[in-house]
């Protein structure tokens, strides 16, 4: 199995407010690669944001913006690529809205959600947050809501459950690029 499991936090409740972005890049069912960022949203930062994931306004002072590395991540964003992540709702509409405000045209992407999968997969769990689902699953989690942490946790989950359930029974989850 090949895709990309992403991350996002953001600034504020915006979703155009994308302050750091990490991405996990898994081919052949093996993590290869990792990059993570700060970015800067040019917008200001709620304190309830910062408080969940401690990144401030003067930590992305010398970070790019979404714009700015977008040239370098846009072919992990395409209508022949799978896209990952741990409530993939939250995470596409923030590439969306990101994109929209620097005026980049949407990206096109398959999608698959590692929550709709836990959700469907696993039997019994208390919810199926990114932390509880590693938690059950012995998956190592070390700073949740540190986007690299979570896009690597997210990727793990995905690995799992191909291996416990079969990678076919993984499949039907798999939206296609819209």
């Amino acid at each position: 199995m090949d895709f990309v499991a992403i991350d996002f936090e953001t600034a504020n409740a915006r979703r155009a407010s994308a302050c750091s972005l990490a991405l996990t890049i898994v081919k052949n069912n093996e993590i290869t690669d990792q990059l993570y960022s700060l970015l800067n949203p040019h917008t200001y930062f709620d304190r309830r944001n910062v408080h969940i994931h401690g990144i401030t306004a003067d930590d992305i002072q010398e970070a790019p913006t979404l714009a700015e590395l977008w040239p370098h991540i846009a072919t992990f964003f395409q209508a022949d690529k799978l896209v990952a992540a741990h409530n993939a709702r939250f995470d596409c509409s923030v590439l969306q809205k990101s994109l929209q405000a620097f005026n980049l045209p949407p990206a096109q992407f398959a999608v698959i959600d590692s929550l709709q999968t836990s959700r469907r997969l696993l039997k019994g769990f208390e919810n199926y947050r990114l932390n509880t689902v590693c938690q059950n699953l012995n998956i190592k989690l070390e700073h949740h809501h540190n986007a690299l942490d979570d896009s690597l946790a997210c990727a793990n989950i995905l690995l799992w459950q191909a291996k416990h359930f079969g990678q076919e029974n993984l499949l039907p989850f798999i939206k296609a690029p819209q």
